[in-house]
């Protein structure tokens, strides 16, 4: 199973013998047990995006962008990256004997570079990138000077720059689709969160290929606040920001896909919604505890949205609502750290005890 089971839905096509797969999609779409029942959602659900093989939905990214490189013959695959591209593209260039080069923010968690080095990719960091808007567009410059050779391709998870690797994110949706109707359910809202925009776009842009018309939702931090905004005052363009969240994956500062993206929410009866950190690290907190899901802050970014929609009167909670988690917790260790800290700073839920003493209160 994989995405590839969707073949005829991208164009160009890519040959079978240049397919490759890491069991990447599929991925379980699955009912709210606590969180969703507790506020009177029936009909809420989580698309588990966190179990695919690098851990996030970049891996649909990376199959088919890697794919079309190698029926084109391009043996070097330039990149930039907030972790989880580099991530899931060093995994396919790996599968695939590419060389991978990538170009990393600043405040990329060191699980997500660890990842990468595992995997062969040779990374650097820039300084200020994924925080100011300006050097977010040099390093775009400057990577595209890069890869301009006969094998080589720059691969960045955006339809504005990668847009044939970005039909295989279009797949969420596909699945989501097929997923309620053996429920006998339709999807009525889909809440995504987003840095730079493609999740959202692809999702919106795949059910296009559908029967299915939800609306879908972007969801941004307060401090990355590119498209949710706009969107949701009715404008048509997004725009730069100074970027201040903390919030890994979602640091994207200068508008990529932002314009499309609130042309094709807007189309689809969406909105914008923003969520400060401090409710995306409660989220992600609850729903480790609540619902067993152990997600990366920004997979939490979306139910943070939903749960604000919902609280505000903004859809029937006799809907079907999907949030994509996009990431897994092992992805920021910084986060996981935090969450089980009590206030104080001290960790909560471990102790050295003798065996003696195993489980009992201490004196």
């Amino acid at each position: 199973m994989s995405i590839w089971n969707w073949a005829d839905r991208y164009s160009p096509t890519v040959d079978p013998g240049f397919q490759v797969t890491l069991g990447e999609g599929q991925t379980a779409c699955v009912r709210s047990r606590r969180i969703g029942p507790a506020l009177g959602i029936k009909h809420l659900y989580f698309k588990l995006e966190s179990t695919n093989p690098s851990g996030s939905y970049k891996d649909r990214f990376a199959a088919l962008a890697v794919s079309h490189m190698l029926q084109r013959n391009r043996r070097t695959c330039i990149a930039t990256s907030s972790g989880n591209t580099g991530a899931a593209l060093a995994a396919y260039c790996a599968a695939a004997g590419i060389r991978c080069q990538i170009a990393v923010v600043e405040s990329a968690p060191l699980a997500k570079l660890q990842q990468m080095m595992a995997y062969g990719a040779e990374i650097e960091k820039v300084r200020g990138f994924g925080i100011d808007a300006e050097i977010n567009n040099q390093v775009f410059d400057r990577l595209h000077q890069l890869a301009d050779g006969p094998e080589c391709e720059l691969q960045i998870s955006a339809y504005r720059l990668s847009p044939l690797g970005m039909q295989g994110v279009e797949s969420i949706a596909f699945e989501i689709q097929a997923q309620l109707a053996t429920l006998d359910r339709s999807v009525d809202h889909v809440f995504c969160p987003a840095g730079g925009g493609g999740l959202t776009l692809a999702t919106a842009r795949g059910f296009l290929k559908t029967s299915a018309r939800p609306a879908v939702h972007c969801v941004q931090p307060q401090g990355n606040d590119t498209i949710a905004s706009p969107l949701r005052n009715r404008s048509d363009r997004a725009t730069d920001v100074q970027c201040t969240t903390s919030i890994s994956g979602l640091q994207v500062a200068s508008v990529i896909d932002g314009h499309d993206v609130i042309a094709a929410c807007t189309a689809s009866g969406g909105t914008g919604h923003t969520v400060s950190d401090a409710e995306t690290f409660e989220v992600q907190k609850r729903m480790a505890r609540e619902e067993g899901i152990f997600c990366e802050p920004a997979g939490a970014v979306s139910l943070a949205g939903a749960l604000n929609a919902v609280r505000n009167g903004e859809f029937d909670p006799e809907s079907s609502v999907v949030c994509i988690v996009s990431g897994s917790g092992f992805k920021d260790a910084a986060s996981v750290e935090r969450m089980n800290q009590h206030c104080d700073g001290e960790h909560a839920g471990c102790r050295l005890v003798d065996v003696d003493n195993l489980f009992q209160p201490p004196l």
